[in-house]
């Protein structure tokens, strides 16, 4: 048998593997901080139920990267303080994140955050790496979906410019 058969858990971690998930540790660390702020700063209710949703998968998934981490002797990056919850309406009106800008940063860190999984996901050699990128990755994507779908329902939606085609007859 190889180096690389048998359990998954008992295999060595590449260097790529390691940056990956270090890296990506240290980015939901950093999205948990920023999407708590976002929180203080969310008005509408809808936006606001799926910001800790978000927050909530994150916190989920970096309790399971910090294990992994762990149990292969890989430091930990630093975790930023949990934000204080704040009143809305103490933050001053020029102060404040829009609601739209909210949930375009959310639906932008999301998609950034399903980049991240792929690649994670292609360059492992442990399967248990993959399979929980993988489930990351599903879960993204159907926070992606809500997020979409509440950016269309409110009006906040920036579309860019749609094409036709110039052979096209209008």
């Amino acid at each position: 048998m190889g180096i690389l058969s048998g359990n998954p858990k008992d295999e060595p971690l590449h260097y790529g593997e390691v940056y990956g998930v270090w890296a990506f540790l240290t980015a939901a660390k950093g999205l948990v901080a920023g999407n708590q702020t976002h929180l203080n700063h969310a008005g509408d209710e809808d936006l606001r139920k799926l910001i800790e949703e978000a927050i909530h998968a994150s916190q989920q998934e970096i309790k399971q990267i910090e294990t992994l981490l762990k149990d292969n002797g890989v430091g930990l990056p630093p975790t930023p303080p949990e934000r204080p919850k704040a009143a809305l309406e103490d933050i001053p009106a020029g102060a404040r994140f829009q609601d739209q800008e909210i949930a375009a940063a959310l639906g932008t860190e999301i998609a950034a955050g399903l980049v991240s999984c792929s690649k994670m996901i292609g360059q492992s050699t442990r399967e248990d790496i993959a399979m929980m990128f993988g489930q990351f990755h599903t879960q993204k994507a159907s926070l992606g979906a809500k997020v979409l779908r509440l950016t269309k329902e409110k009006g906040w939606l920036v579309s860019p410019p749609l094409h036709y085609s110039k052979t096209e007859d209008r």
